[in-house]
């Protein structure tokens, strides 16, 4: 399977993707003989074609760009986005190495990170992720894509329209412990800054004994695409899910709290319970749409971040992944109306 190479005579290969049965990434490789200054130039002059093509595959790779700095990074990307964002919260505990470039996510290497959509319990979340591959790990440490359209449609019908009734709930417990205090996720030790955005982003709040801080807040859990108008499954439903913990960090977790003091946990946006058949269904949705390949240096990865969820596997050795969030959508935007499927 392989687009057509309309601009195979300007210096470049054209389009490809990795395998033949695959519809994303998209890859865009330059000839060896294009200098880095018309590599920049060339994406500039044919953003709104990559723009078109990302929209119809929700995922482009620049591959061979040679891309070994941040600011190269940026300025190969600039012309792609119209505005970076900031973590509205940091989660995931990344840092800020350059303005607007995080870290990878601070998670053991011998763990998988389950398939997501950045920020979707946010009111307002990035439209496009860009990642660069500044170190690949010497083994693993992929950055699995799926197209969320197709994982809706791969979802048991009656799973779909309960979460579609419903929504889901997001319930975090932000405990006295390193790497769980509100003061380090929300970068403040004001609480009065915490209620305040809280209430201005629709989370619900609770303060307990003990500093620790709890947290919910309901999303709907599928959305229509801003611009497509497409159907996408945008949720961290099975992400934040105990049942989607490795077995023994689920054990260790139940065994120190209640269900209600869990760091992390989903429900159906009643508050009722999420039952672990359900959240199976979800995971093997995500696996048989999954596409996996491994980095390489200096690869660029532009997804769109609502058609497309992305995960990462376990990895051995140095690792560096940076991240740019870009594009803000509202909630407003991709209000989901069943009718319209």
């Amino acid at each position: 399977m392989e687009e057509n190479r309309s601009d195979a005579g300007q210096g470049f290969a054209g389009f490809r993707f990795l395998e033949a049965a695959q519809s994303l990434p998209l890859v865009i490789e330059p000839n060896d003989c294009t200098s880095e200054s018309d590599r920049f130039t060339w994406v500039s002059d044919h953003s709104v074609e990559i723009a078109q093509k990302l929209l119809l595959h929700g995922a482009v790779l620049f591959r061979g760009f040679a891309i070994d700095s941040i600011d190269g990074f940026r300025v190969l990307i600039h012309p792609l986005i119209s505005e970076a964002m900031r973590h509205p919260e940091m989660i995931a505990g990344r840092d800020e190495v350059g303005e607007g470039v995080y870290t990878p996510t601070k998670y053991p290497a011998d763990q998988q990170i389950a398939p997501h959509n950045e920020h979707s319990a946010s009111l307002t979340f990035p439209g496009k992720l860009a990642f660069w591959c500044q170190v690949p790990a010497e083994q693993g440490g992929e950055t699995p894509i799926m197209d969320t359209r197709k994982v809706y449609k791969r979802i048991d019908p009656r799973v779909r329209e309960k979460f579609e009734r419903l929504g889901w709930m997001f319930v975090r417990n932000y405990h006295d412990l390193p790497g769980r205090r509100w003061q380090t996720v929300f970068q403040t030790e004001s609480r009065a800054v915490v209620e305040s955005y809280c209430t201005e982003n629709k989370i619900h709040y609770e303060w307990k004994s003990g500093n620790y801080l709890r947290t919910w807040r309901v999303r709907p859990a599928v959305i229509h695409h801003p611009m497509t108008r497409d159907v996408a499954w945008f949720n961290h439903v099975a992400f934040f899910h105990v049942a989607t913990l490795p077995p023994l960090i689920q054990k260790s977790i139940r065994s120190t709290y209640s269900e209600m003091d869990f760091p992390n946990n989903t429900y159906y946006g009643d508050g009722s319970t999420i039952d672990d058949d359900t959240v199976r269904n979800l995971q093997q949705a995500y696996r048989t749409e999954m596409v996996s390949f491994p980095w390489q240096k200096g690869d660029v990865l532009l997804i769109d971040n609502i058609m497309t969820a992305h995960a990462r596997n376990s990895f051995s050795g140095p690792r560096q992944i940076l991240l740019v969030l870009a594009d803000p959508v509202t909630r407003n935007d991709v209000v989901f109306d069943s009718g319209r499927q």
